[in-house]
């Protein structure tokens, strides 16, 4: 295993703090925590409902890149693919609560989903009105080994994104968690791994494949797919992922968006070739792309391989996810 590490018990910290160290005009660490929240000139006077979100280290940018103003208020760093500790959460709600409440983005992680309950209780305890958004846009499997149901993965972005920018434009906490569940249930994910990532206190990947073989419906933390192939080109790639995904729409008319995700250790190169098979494959079916953004957004570590994500949208949602943002990496 080749990796620019130090001490592997170290990485979560010393990821934080070179984070922090280098965009100190816009996040800052929680003392005591692995967390880090706004610290840009506007967010001492953002009259809005925060909003919160976090999960296992290992997919950067997600979510420390997402924290600014427009998107995230905090984003919580826990181990590499494991849950962050309820305290830190409830210390990065105090941190970002203005009086308006504040919203918890969780990926469906069962981890994820129990620890941020967890913190939630301990804000309501003190009086801090809490809703909650469970992103579960992964329809590649369900019930697998780190969720019940389906799993949240890269459309986790495209949520923080418009539900970042609906904050900023003053919506109500209520009329977030409605928004966000709205958003959730309009976007669907998969997808597809030519390597698997390689846990760094493990050491080798996490599944084989084959020099011939790719593997559809992956997860975020190594989670098997629902079939190995052989490789195929893009363009076969693309048409295989925008049917199924297209299928789960019953309405295909109107504006849709899309995120073609790189998976760490993918070139753009190759996203873009993808990005361009799949604006194909969807014009085929004359479904209109009003939004659309490659890169790589929600890693899994060094995996080599690629995400889909494609999302109705309402035309709100498409200028939300246009409006410019104050962040590490969107």
């Amino acid at each position: 295993m080749k990796k620019i590490i130090n001490d592997v018990e170290n990485i979560v910290p010393e990821m934080v703090s070179g984070l922090v160290r280098t965009n100190s005009d816009l996040v800052k660490e929680i003392p005591g925590t692995t967390a880090v929240v706004r610290n840009d000139a506007g967010f001492a006077s953002a009259d809005q409902v925060g909003i919160v979100s976090g999960g296992g280290s290992g997919h950067e940018p997600l979510h420390a890149g997402f924290v600014g103003d427009g998107m995230l208020s905090a984003a919580v760093a826990g181990q590499v693919f494991t849950s962050p500790t309820p305290d830190q959460i409830y210390e990065a709600i105090k941190a970002v609560d203005k009086g308006k409440g504040v919203l918890l983005i969780v990926k469906n992680y069962s981890g994820d989903v129990m620890n941020f309950d967890m913190a939630k209780e301990m804000a309501e305890a003190e009086d801090i009105k809490i809703g909650t958004i469970v992103v579960d846009d992964d329809i590649s499997v369900e019930n697998s080994e780190f969720t019940q149901g389906k799993r949240g993965v890269a459309g986790t972005v495209l949520v923080e994104k418009i539900l970042g920018a609906a904050a900023r434009s003053g919506m109500a906490l209520d009329d977030l968690v409605k928004l966000g569940k709205k958003v959730v249930d309009s976007t669907k994910t998969i997808g597809i791994a030519l390597k698997a990532a390689t846990v760094p206190a493990v050491g080798h990947p996490g599944f084989d494949l084959g020099e011939d073989e790719i593997e559809f419906g992956i997860g975020i933390h190594n989670e098997r797919g629902y079939s190995v192939e052989k490789i195929q080109p893009s363009k076969k790639l693309s048409q295989e992922l925008v049917e199924k995904i297209t299928g789960e729409f019953s309405d295909k008319s109107g504006d849709f968006a899309i995120l073609v995700n790189g998976m760490g250790a993918t070139p753009l190169m190759e996203q873009y070739i993808f990005a361009n098979d799949t604006l194909d494959a969807l014009k085929a079916k004359n479904i209109n792309v009003s939004y659309s953004r490659v890169g790589n957004m929600v890693t899994s570590l060094d995996m080599v391989g690629i995400s889909l994500t494609i999302m109705k949208a309402d035309p709100e949602w498409i200028k939300w996810l246009n409006e410019p943002v104050k962040t590490i990496a969107w």
